[in-house]
């Protein structure tokens, strides 16, 4: 009696174990649906978005089956946190969404959408300041969602766009000037 009931719980944990296996994302084979679908889960414009990316960049265990590129340079040549706000880890999300759209040759089709969940993200930050310095706040998370949607992929980068740039420097410096 004893022995049956040793067989009859050892088969119910390897049961257990199984399913649980195939159930974690990180041990089953995912489909490029199902990378997809995540991926886009996590690059929304909500805040909810924000926060399920967020978690599972700290913890990354649960996704490593997807492959997800985590790499960041942050927000690029710009500085991460201008004069003080904290836009690095916004600037990560964005890095995060450009990589894994590019790696899975979804990006074109993509990119508004990511750019516009950036410059979401950003707000969201400026919310966090007291009214005092918002606006300033505010005025740099639209001058970095301009950046990115104009220049934020090499690709889309062009010889007008370089030049629109260096009229828009020196009209700035002009003015800066009188």
């Amino acid at each position: 009696m004893l022995r049956r009931l040793t067989t009859v719980l050892a088969s119910g944990a390897v049961a257990l174990a199984a399913t649980l296996a195939v159930a974690s994302p990180a041990a089953a084979a995912v489909t490029p649906a199902q990378k997809l679908s995540v991926l886009s889960s996590w690059t929304q414009t909500s805040a909810s978005s924000y926060n399920a990316w967020n978690s599972a960049r700290q913890n990354r265990t649960p996704w490593a089956g997807y492959n997800f590129d985590w790499s960041t340079d942050f927000c690029s040549s710009s500085p991460d946190n201008p004069l003080g706000f904290r836009f690095s880890l916004s600037c990560h999300r964005h890095d995060f969404g450009y990589r894994n759209y590019k790696a899975v040759g979804q990006f074109s089709a993509n990119k508004s959408r990511l750019d516009s969940a950036f410059y979401e993200d950003l707000k969201r930050v400026c919310a966090t300041y007291n009214s005092v310095v918002r606006p300033a706040c505010l005025s740099l998370a639209w001058t970095y969602y301009q950046a990115v949607s104009v220049f934020g992929s090499a690709a889309s980068v062009q010889q007008s766009d370089i030049d629109r740039a260096a009229r828009m420097k020196a009209e700035a410096e002009l003015l800066a000037r009188t």
